[in-house]
């Protein structure tokens, strides 16, 4: 029996069984099937199927990596050249696909890729055509685009959601807060840091023998379903902030407008007309989370120009000598740094202090 096929039987077996305290245990066994048989077919035993990335080497280049991902014929290439156009530098891409387009814009200092990601839905759940390719390039991006027709959004946004969370790609959401220790003896360990609704000491220990794992100490901190723990114990899941851009606007009344302002994670526009790119633009970069910091040269005035972009969570003065050159570290003595994250201008300050964004440093070698 093929592995479609054994998803499929799975699938309707969830679908024709009633949720409630009763089922909670087998449903939660269904589950854990399904997510090996999904990993199986992602990545097939062997390691066969070619380059992973055979067709999509698409460098990443820049701060940040944004993919956009929709049905045909939503305004995504539009809204592509259009933002490129406007806010780009003038560049040469080097890519090998027709598929996979990729454009970069500057904003707030930052050099931030984009890359229309067409075919991601097209069946790519189900390992058709270069799914597995598409999806890896999306799994690398640090933010998603979901492109919508403002005319009929909540179809289209489930559709591409659930194929997305086929390929343990997990949108706006945290990580479970689930701890998870695999041990040579002992047994499985269950404890709860709080009340549970759907998992208990059973429900737990069968999910985890479908895995082949009977030593372990699993330790539930918030209220955790099913799901929750399958993605800790698969381990490959990524968690990315996502943006839904409802396009064309100029179809839809003032007061639809107002609707849509509304509902949460979403930014209305209109690719064609260029509207409301800025609301996106800023939108796009609280999402990001990132933090500019200003070099100043011994005896000069700070580069406002060109900032060195880091992630927000990797700011301190080790994260900022990595970005530069690896063995920068090796020759740091100290560093000065200006702005929010000191109490004095300058103050000198060591390979871990944390900056904040628009802050100045100059690096003292020794």
């Amino acid at each position: 029996m093929s592995i479609l096929v054994k998803i499929s039987e799975i699938e309707s077996e969830m679908a024709r069984t009633q949720r409630n305290k009763a089922t909670a245990h087998h449903l939660g066994l269904l589950k854990a099937r399904l997510a090996k048989l999904r990993r199986e077919l992602i990545t097939p035993k062997g390691g066969g199927g070619g380059a992973a990335g055979d067709g999509f080497d698409v460098a990443k280049t820049g701060d940040a990596r944004i993919g956009f991902v929709g049905f045909p014929s939503v305004g995504k290439s539009t809204l592509l050249s259009n933002l490129a156009g406007v806010y780009s530098e003038v560049a040469a891409y080097e890519f090998t696909t027709l598929t996979t387009v990729p454009g970069v814009i500057r904003y707030k200092g930052a050099k931030i890729q984009l890359l229309d990601l067409p075919g991601i839905i097209e069946g790519a759940k189900d390992g058709k055509g270069r799914g597995r390719q598409v999806i890896a390039v999306a799994r690398t991006c640090n933010l998603i685009l979901i492109v919508l027709d403002v005319l009929k959004p909540l179809g289209d946004k489930k559709l591409i959601e659930r194929e997305l969370e086929g390929f343990g790609i997990r949108l706006n959401k945290e990580p479970p807060n689930i701890g998870f220790k695999r041990k040579d003896k002992g047994g499985i360990n269950f404890t709860a840091t709080c009340a549970q609704t759907e998992l208990d000491g059973d429900t737990v220990k069968s999910i985890l023998a479908e895995y082949k794992i009977h030593n372990a100490d699993i330790t539930l901190r918030s209220d955790s379903t099913a799901d929750d723990l399958i993605d800790v114990v698969e381990g490959n899941r990524v968690y990315l902030p996502c943006i839904y851009v409802l396009n064309k606007i100029d179809q839809i009344s003032i007061e639809e407008l107002d609707i849509i302002y509304k509902v949460p994670h979403c930014v209305p526009i209109s690719a064609h007309h260029r509207w409301n790119f800025d609301d996106l633009l800023e939108r796009m970069w609280d999402y990001l989370q990132l933090v500019r910091i200003y070099t100043k040269p011994k005896g000069q005035l700070p580069d406002y120009t060109s900032p060195v972009v880091l992630p927000d969570g990797h700011t301190a003065v080790e994260d900022f000598c990595l970005k530069i050159h690896k063995n920068l570290m090796k020759e740091l003595k100290y560093a000065l740094v200006w702005g929010a994250s000191v109490k004095h201008n300058p103050q000198k300050v060591g390979k871990d202090h944390v900056m904040e964004d628009e802050d100045v440093i100059q690096l003292v070698k020794k």
